[in-house]
């Protein structure tokens, strides 16, 4: 959700907690005005104020709070990871190749089966996909004697 809305969202039940205050502190005056006699004097009285700037206070923050997320605070959009596929066209003939025929095979490839299927040297094939696991597409995870090649996600 984002910020503005939650902002949205805290100033509402802020502005119900300040009707909620007002109506209390009215129906407690009543109260107090017909069964206290000693008319603004009474304690009551000092215990009616200290409630309501209490309860005015914390709604105050609350709806600060709400005006701040509304007003101020930046939304942290979960940054999508950028598809390494973004920039397919930047590769080079050769790594569109490689790259293809790993897809082709479902995402993983011995190194040595790739190099036979897409006949290119073994060196060339080693090269190439040293540059496209510096751009993060691919991976090469040791296998015994060889190499499997794994499309990155």
């Amino acid at each position: 959700m984002e910020n503005r809305h939650v902002g949205v969202i805290i100033v509402i039940i802020s502005l119900l907690i300040g009707l909620v205050i007002y109506s209390f502190n009215q129906a407690l005056s009543d109260i107090v005005s017909t069964s206290c006699t000693h008319g603004l004097t009474c304690p009551m009285w000092g215990t009616i104020n200290f409630q309501t700037s209490t309860g005015l206070g914390i709604m105050s923050a609350i709806l600060l709070f709400g005006l701040y997320l509304i007003f101020f605070a930046k939304d942290k959009k979960q940054e999508l990871k950028k598809s390494p596929f973004s920039n397919i066209k930047d590769l080079s003939k050769e790594e569109r190749i490689i790259l293809e025929k790993i897809i082709e095979e479902k995402g993983t490839i011995f190194q040595s089966e790739l190099a036979e299927k897409i006949k290119m040297t073994k060196v060339k094939v080693t090269r190439i996909l040293d540059k496209l696991e510096g751009k993060g597409l691919v991976e090469r995870k040791r296998r015994g004697m060889s190499n499997v090649v794994i499309l990155k996600h």
